[in-house]
Order: C-alpha cells, then structure tokens, then sequence
C-alpha cells in the first residue's frame, strides 16, 4: 500500500492551495483519513482527519479555514486550504487506516500507512 500526496507549493498569506492524497495497492478498505503537518523545527501535529461517513475533525488552529473531504471511489483524500497564514508553513503529510483481507474471511488490521509529504510554504 502506497500514499502519494500532491498540491503543495509557495503561496502568499491568504491565498489557497489544495493538496491531495492517494491511496494504491492492494486493501479491502479504508477507515479514517488524514493530514498532518511538521513546521520547521517542531514536532509534527495532527490537523485534520475524516472518517468512512465524510465526517471531519480539526485542529482549532485550523478550523473554518481549511476543509477536509475524500472521496471513497478514488481512495483520495483532500485537504482545501484558504486564507493561508505563515504559521501554517510545513511539510503536510497525509495517513490512512488500511484494513486488508488475509486468508479466506480473516480481516487484517486496520493499520495506518503515511505518505511522503507536500511542502507547504506561506509568505507574509
């Protein structure tokens, strides 16, 4: 199973960017999907995730400014970001809970597989 996130770039303070996450590989599903971000110099912090019924949670730093949303027939998830501060500055990595089918009707996991992450740079 492979994670392969997309869409980060320069961007100035209150512009917008939409980074995107795929999941590949062979899995017989997906449970909750989400972002996380690493600033330079810190450690990395939660900010968004949405489970199997599109319901999102985020981060207060975050929230009414970003939304997150997937969409299940593609096994991507999305991160819309507006209004962009500096402090959200950092590489965005996306995770997914992967559930897998091992022999005859046993069920494995889920486990949570992470991609490579997107850099995200806000100018003030």
């Amino acid at each position: 199973v492979q994670l392969q996130a997309s869409g980060g770039g320069l961007v100035q303070a209150g512009g917008s960017l939409r980074l995107s996450c795929t999941a590949s590989g062979r899995f017989h599903a997906i449970r909750n999907m989400g972002w996380y971000r690493q600033a330079p110099g810190r450690q990395r912090d939660w900010v968004a995730s949405v489970d199997t019924s599109d319901v999102p949670v985020y981060t207060e730093t975050v929230n009414g400014r970003f939304t997150i949303s997937r969409d299940n027939a593609k096994n991507t998830v999305y991160l819309q970001m507006n209004n962009l501060k500096p402090e959200d500055t950092g590489v965005y990595c996306c995770n997914a809970e992967i559930v897998k089918r091992g022999k005859g009707w046993a069920i494995i996991g889920p486990d949570t597989y992470w991609g490579q992450g997107t850099l995200v740079t806000v100018s003030s």
